[in-house]
């Protein structure tokens, strides 16, 4: 399929060919809802954790005798029923929430997020994304020109910058670094995940060619 590339002043000046099934794939609710939350409980972090009886320190000895006392017996002052004592079913460090995405699942998801944008008109492929001089402000001035066109946009809206990865985007990650709407990735690390976060994404032909090197679909 073609899709339009645009320039600075909004114009479609000329035309990219992009690949059907890398963005004019058909919508699969399923297999995105399924990516996404496996990338969610990969990207998890277990930190919640309660010691167990075990783990608590102290209550080596028994607190009194079995016998005699009048008072209930215990083996332990570090039993969950004691003041001070281990959580009996607290949450666990141990806790493993990652969960396999086979890459063919990925790819396919990342293929119908990005046709998605296509077909909504949130996908805008542009002659030129760079900016050399590394300065916020030119950056800004750069999403702004670009992002007149788009359906729904506001000001202050969620932005995707792919770029295509090579050694010479340094100085533009460093201008769209300070835009806190804005969020750049390269081509080659895109996934269903970071395109659902942004409502609006900006790329180049140059970028789509690494994306489809990277993500080609087999028939």
């Amino acid at each position: 399929m073609d899709i339009k590339v645009y320039n600075a002043k909004g114009k479609a000046d000329e035309t990219a060919t992009v690949s059907d099934r890398l963005f004019a794939a058909p919508m699969n609710a399923d297999l995105v809802w399924q990516v996404a939350t496996s990338q969610m409980s990969n990207q998890r972090q277990v930190l919640a954790h309660a010691k167990t009886r075990s783990e608590v320190r102290g209550g080596g000895k028994k607190p009194w005798r079995q016998k005699g006392t009048g008072r209930a017996r215990h083996g332990s002052i570090r039993s969950p029923i004691w003041i001070g004592g281990g959580a009996a079913h607290g949450p666990s460090k141990d806790v493993n929430f990652s969960k396999t995405i086979t890459k063919i699942a990925a790819r396919k998801a990342l293929a119908v997020v990005l046709s998605a944008r296509v077909r909504d008109g949130h996908l805008r492929v542009v002659d030129a994304l760079a900016v050399s001089t590394g300065k916020t402000k030119d950056a800004a001035a750069l999403i702004a020109s670009h992002t007149k066109g788009f359906d729904g946009y506001r000001a202050g809206g969620r932005v995707l910058v792919v770029l295509p990865g090579g050694s010479d985007d340094a100085p533009t990650v460093r201008a769209f670094a300070n835009l806190p709407e804005v969020t750049t990735i390269r081509a080659q690390d895109l996934n269903a995940l970071t395109v659902l976060a942004f409502p609006f994404v900006l790329t180049t032909a140059g970028a789509l060619a690494a994306a489809e090197k990277t993500f080609s679909l087999k028939s």
